[in-house]
C-alpha cells in the first residue's frame, strides 16, 4: 500500500462521486474560456440530472475551454460524500444546498494545500523539514473534515500562511540541490539557471530553450510565453501562470508544486517531458 502521505491519488477530482459541485457553485463570466455567464449557486445549463455534463466529450469545441483547465483536487467528493454524508444539494433544504456551495470552495484550497504539502514529503531534499511538513499536513486534513459550520469559518489565508512558509523552504532546498548538481554555478551559470523569479512578468516571453532549471518562477506570469524546449527540471512552479505558455519538448522533469490546472491551460507536445505525479493533456494530442 502507498504511503498515504506521499499519494496523491485521493487528491484527484472524481465526478462520479461528486455532486456537480464545481458546476453549480462557481460562478464564471462569458469570455474565452466560458461561452456564457453563469452566478455563483446556480447550475450550469450544460449539468444534467445525475451530475454530470451533458458535453463533457466536447467542451472546447462548445467554448468551455475553462472547464477543462479546472481541477477540484478532490474536494469535490469530499464535501459530496464525507462532510455532507451523501446527501446532494437537489434532494435537500435550500439551506442545506447553500451550505455546500459556501464549503465546496474552502475545501478546494484545504486540497490545493495537501497537494503541495504531499509532494513536499516526497521530495528527497526536504527531509530537514519533513516532520513539520507532515504535521501541517495532518493539520490540514483534520480541517478539511471539519463540519459546514466549522469551515464556513475557517480563516484559509491564515491557515495557508503558516503552511506557505514550509512550502517556501522546501523550495530553498530541493532548488538547491538542483543549482548544486550543476556544479554550484547557480544564478552565474547558464542564463535563468536557480535564479528567484517570483512574480516576474513574463507574458508573452521568448524563452526558447532556456535554462530555468532550479528557478523559483513561483507566480510568475508566464501567459503566452514560448518555453519550448526549455529546461525546467527542479524549478519551483507554484502559482505560476501557464495559460497559452508553450511547453512543446520542455523538460520539466522534477519540476514541483505544479498542478494539473497549470498543465491543462498550457500548450505542449509529445515531447514535453512531465513530473510523473501528473498526466499529459488530452488536447495536446489533439493539436499536434
Amino acid at each position: 500500500m502507498p504511503d498515504q502521505t506521499t499519494d496523491h491519488s485521493a487528491l484527484r477530482g472524481d465526478c462520479a462521486q461528486c455532486f456537480g459541485l464545481c458546476c453549480v457553485a462557481l460562478p464564471f463570466a462569458a469570455s474565452a474560456d466560458f461561452a456564457l455567464d453563469k452566478p455563483a449557486d446556480k447550475p450550469c445549463p450544460n449539468l444534467r440530472g445525475d451530475h454530470r455534463c451533458g458535453i463533457h466529450a466536447d467542451l472546447r469545441n462548445k467554448g468551455f475551454t475553462g472547464c477543462t483547465v479546472y481541477d477540484c483536487f478532490g474536494a469535490g467528493q469530499k464535501v459530496s460524500q464525507i462532510t455532507f454524508g451523501g446527501q446532494d444539494w437537489r434532494t435537500g433544504s435550500k439551506e442545506h444546498a447553500r451550505r455546500m456551495f459556501d464549503v465546496f470552495p474552502v475545501v478546494r484550497q484545504l486540497h490545493e494545500l495537501l497537494w503541495y504539502l504531499t509532494e513536499a514529503l516526497g521530495l528527497d531534499a526536504a527531509r530537514p523539514v519533513h516532520a513539520d511538513l507532515r504535521r501541517a499536513l495532518e493539520e490540514t486534513e483534520r480541517l478539511t473534515r471539519q463540519t459546514p459550520e466549522e469551515l464556513a469559518t475557517l480563516d484559509v489565508a491564515a491557515h495557508r500562511q503558516e503552511v506557505n512558509v514550509l512550502l517556501l523552504r522546501t523550495s530553498e532546498l530541493a532548488r538547491a540541490r538542483v543549482t548544486d548538481a550543476g556544479g554550484g554555478k547557480g544564478s552565474k551559470g547558464k542564463k535563468g539557471k536557480g535564479k528567484d523569479r517570483r512574480g516576474a512578468d513574463l507574458i508573452g516571453a521568448r524563452l526558447r530553450g532556456a535554462d530555468l532549471s532550479g528557478a523559483s518562477l513561483r507566480g510568475a506570469y508566464l501567459i503566452a510565453a514560448d518555453l519550448t524546449g526549455a529546461d525546467l527540471r527542479g524549478a519551483d512552479m507554484i502559482g505560476a501562470d501557464l495559460r497559452g505558455a508553450d511547453l512543446t519538448d520542455a523538460d520539466l522533469t522534477g519540476a514541483f508544486f505544479l498542478t494539473q490546472p497549470q498543465l491543462n491551460a498550457a500548450r505542449g507536445s509529445a515531447g514535453t517531458r512531465l513530473p510523473e505525479s501528473l498526466t499529459r493533456p488530452v488536447h495536446w494530442a489533439a493539436a499536434g
